[in-house]
């Protein structure tokens, strides 16, 4: 890999939080690695998040925005899993309540929902699905999980979604209430991104990705 020419990737969102942290995966294992957003090009369509699972909106993603770019891509689709509502809010996190984005009205559906839910059965889970696209169509898909149990009440003013009421296991606090150091350790996102991580490796490196499409 030439010093003077790195490898790109681009990034299949605008959001600075998640340039970052795939940069933080990246780095140790390929330092020359330039990590860019489809904001780096013109003409990228916005896309459709219309797939019915975490890992079909990111390979969704990831395959559209590797046409556009003819850059390798990689997009995520993440959300929280509720165990006494058979799963949901799901691929509907972030319009759990209506509106897109609007997590102050998500949070308060959601705790509304199961507010008479006793604490033994208040799991959870938040899930990432991680996928990566060549400009020649072949891609990967790779899956991250954070167990835990859902608060009765917002907790802490870090983080951002569902964060301020998920206690991961074992942790006594939420999401909202750990730096970002220690929330990007154990981090459904980080876990998927890791876990993708050799296949860029792979793919950056000799220009080939070897399936299975799920993992």
């Amino acid at each position: 890999m030439s010093a003077t020419t790195p490898q790109r990737v681009v990034l299949a969102t605008r959001n600075a939080h998640k340039v970052g942290e795939l940069r933080a995966v990246l780095a140790p294992l390929l330092p020359d690695v330039e990590v860019l957003t489809v904001d780096a090009f013109e003409g990228v369509p916005e896309v459709a998040e219309t797939e019915v699972t975490f890992a079909g909106n990111a390979l969704l993603k990831a395959r559209a925005v590797a046409a556009a770019t003819g850059v390798p891509a990689i997009a995520d689709d993440s959300g929280i899993s509720v165990d006494v509502l058979g799963g949901a809010p799901g691929i509907f996190s972030a319009r759990w309540a209506g509106r897109h984005g609007d997590d102050a009205a998500n949070l308060e559906l959601l705790l509304a929902q199961i507010a008479d839910v006793p604490a033994e059965h208040r799991g959870g889970a938040f899930v990432c699905a991680a996928a990566l696209a060549l400009p020649g169509g072949t891609s990967a898909v790779r899956t991250g999980e954070l167990r835990g149990t859902i608060a009765t009440a917002p907790g802490g003013s870090g983080g951002f979604g569902y964060d301020p009421v998920f206690v991961p296991a074992g942790a006594g606090r939420t999401l909202a209430e750990h730096s970002a150091e220690e929330k990007n350790a154990i981090s459904h996102r980080g876990a998927a991104f890791r876990a993708l991580a050799p296949l860029v490796v792979q793919a950056l490196r000799d220009g080939t990705l070897v399936p299975p499409i799920h993992g």
